[in-house]
């Protein structure tokens, strides 16, 4: 069962296959796995005890930072992420980054967003559309068109958190693109634009 793997140079986790969406570009739809590293499709949801003993055994040399981004929506376990940010913390020096859809507080009404406060260094939060009408069509979240408010508040809190920049894959058009960096833009929060890719080798 794969809970830590290497890509780019960096360690990520993978603690859930769990999402509420069900993106056009899903990366899960092409292969099993990433960049030649074991199947990420896991067993079970790992328990914290898996989670430490899978993170003392990894080969962590030279690596700076680690990744919430496995085969799954991380905010799916939030609990969860907290408790594994904090024992990373405590027992290393690595950078963190959430790799996210921004949707946990349709996930868990109840997770107050400022426990992610020092643990996380930067979150990647996946704008996917310029609208909710095109958000749900791209993204096709099990909540409907409210989605894409939520995910806009929460890069909004994140933003005075850690480092928060957004995210769209190039499968819209390059005048939908424009219309995002405008809603980035206006928010304060940087954009980036990732290809497509079918060969799961390039996909944070």
């Amino acid at each position: 069962m794969t809970i830590f793997y290497k890509f780019d140079g960096k360690m990520y986790i993978n603690i859930t296959n769990g999402c509420p969406c069900k993106c056009v570009f899903c990366i899960r739809d092409n292969a099993d796995s990433i960049s030649g590293n074991d199947s990420l499709w896991l067993e079970h949801e790992p328990t914290m005890e898996e989670i430490v003993s899978a993170f003392e055994s990894f080969d962590k040399t030279g690596i700076s930072e680690a990744v919430f981004c496995g085969y799954g929506e991380p905010m799916v376990r939030a609990d969860m992420v907290v408790k594994t940010a904090e024992y990373i913390k405590a027992h290393s020096d690595m950078k963190l980054r959430l790799n996210t859809n921004g949707l946990v507080k349709l996930i868990h009404p109840d997770f107050d967003i400022s426990r992610l406060k020092g643990l996380t260094d930067s979150v990647s939060i996946s704008l996917n559309a310029p609208s909710a009408a095109r958000y749900n069509e791209v993204t096709r979240p099990s909540f409907g068109e409210k989605a894409f408010g939520v995910m806009l508040d929460f890069a909004s809190a994140m933003k005075e958190i850690c480092h928060t920049a957004f995210t769209v894959v190039d499968i819209i058009s390059p005048e939908e693109i424009e219309e995002c960096r405008a809603i980035a833009d206006k928010m304060g929060i940087p954009l980036r634009v990732r290809s497509y890719v079918t060969d799961n080798e390039s996909y944070t």
